[in-house]
């Protein structure tokens, strides 16, 4: 079957204006059947890899179309009320919080690769150069916020209080820090950064961007045990776990073709994972109870 490449259009953009997120739906999506057109969304259509993964899936005889999106929240939104089949953007944390704060129960059915959060900044080459009292943005999304913070903490620029697995601003310990820190849109972060302000940005908008993440004053490390919950995923409805197409999708990720052109796209920083899925929901699962014993941090 051919592979056809499909614009999102009105669809993607109006959830992208709109910023809608999700509701809930009350009848669940229904599951692929054979020979149907598989439907994944992703935030990163226009990277190199995803080229490559069009045309490894065309080779494989699966037929598939790419929804683009420009912002995070409606993807998983799409994915629920049926209008994708299958996406491909979020790491588990992400996917926990939204399943917590939708009431929902998208699951992972395969895991693509970790990058590491970084501070970046156009004023020196280490953190040591950063000058008690400046202004430092991070993302305000709330998985990519925590994670920030965690990486400005591990930098010894600001201390937290208490030991919470997903901070927030209130958790700074504003006297024993040595900058300030204010949230911002992530898609914003290239911008405060261009103007000389020190930022975390991810690697969704360095890449936009045109930033070499390699520049990066700071970052933290992706091999930790507890940078498990920032895994990329393949996500989907209960009623398609078991397809095996979809699953196919995860395998093709992981060929040489789809691998080389990640590093390319990510400069060498990306690292690959391949996790047996039942990891993968065991995160995903305490993901979630993080985000139900902290409600604040979403």
């Amino acid at each position: 079957m051919a592979l056809r490449r499909f614009a999102a259009g009105a669809v993607a953009l109006a959830f992208a204006a709109t910023g809608l997120v999700a509701c809930g739906n009350d009848e669940p999506a229904a599951p692929l059947a054979e020979g149907d057109t598989i439907r994944i969304g992703t935030t990163d259509f226009e990277k190199e890899a995803w080229k490559v993964f069009e045309e490894q899936v065309a080779e494989a005889g699966i037929d598939m179309e790419i929804v683009p999106f420009t912002e995070y929240p409606p993807v998983n939104t799409a994915l629920d009320e049926g209008d994708l089949d299958v996406n491909l953007f979020q790491h588990i944390k992400y996917l926990a919080q939204y399943n917590v704060g939708a009431d929902e129960d998208l699951i992972p059915i395969g895991s693509t690769e970790i990058v590491p959060l970084a501070l970046f900044w156009t004023g020196g080459d280490s953190v040591e150069d950063i000058e008690d009292g400046t202004e430092v943005v991070i993302p305000n999304d709330s998985t990519n916020q925590g994670r920030a913070l965690s990486v400005l903490e591990k930098a010894g620029l600001i201390a937290l209080n208490g030991d919470s697995a997903n901070p927030t601003p209130l958790d700074i310990d504003v006297e024993n820090s040595r900058v300030s820190v204010t949230p911002i849109d992530a898609a914003q972060t290239p911008a405060a950064y261009g103007e000389g302000t020190p930022a975390v940005i991810n690697n969704t908008f360095l890449d936009r961007a045109d930033i070499d993440p390699n520049s990066a004053i700071f970052k933290d490390d992706p091999n930790d045990k507890a940078a498990e919950p920032y895994i990329n995923v393949f996500a989907t409805t209960q009623a398609n776990k078991d397809n095996e197409q979809l699953k196919k999708l995860a395998e093709i990720w992981h060929g040489p073709e789809v691998t080389e052109a990640v590093a390319r796209d990510s400069r060498g920083t990306s690292i690959p994972v391949q996790r047996p899925v039942e990891d993968l929901e065991a995160i995903l699962d305490a993901a979630e109870q993080d985000a139900r014993e902290n409600p604040d941090a979403e």
